[in-house]
């Protein structure tokens, strides 16, 4: 079983930054999609960003330009470097690890909290 641990998460003033950790431990050799998604109160939980492990990343719309997703494979985690945050940014940061095309491999941290204020 892999198991995310997700840090980095706190309150900051608008067009300040912050840096996301996603620490995994367990087996993850299946996993080859890396992702971080965000939940606000009263919205879906939606895709920031994801890397894959050909360093494919994709990143939404409201992230390009601000945020950039990278991994370290030796120490098996996951960041988010967020840039020029704004109180839309205000959210639960999730780190996701999947198998594209085997959906019993998919993971989920608990998620840090992010905060902007205006």
């Amino acid at each position: 079983q892999v198991q995310l641990v997700e840090s980095g998460g706190g309150l900051v003033q608008a067009g300040g930054s912050l840096k996301l950790s996603c620490a995994a431990s367990g087996s993850i050799f299946r996993i080859n999609t890396m992702g971080w998604y965000r939940q606000a109160p009263g919205k879906q939980r939606e895709l920031v960003a994801m890397i894959t492990s050909s360093d494919t990343t994709t990143y939404a719309d409201s992230a390009k330009g601000r945020f950039t997703i990278s991994r370290d494979n030796a120490k098996n985690a996951l960041y988010l470097q967020m840039n020029s945050l704004t109180p839309e940014d205000t959210a639960v940061y999730y780190c996701n690890f999947k198998n594209w095309w085997r959906p019993a491999y998919d993971y989920w941290g608990q998620g840090t909290q992010v905060t902007v204020s205006s």
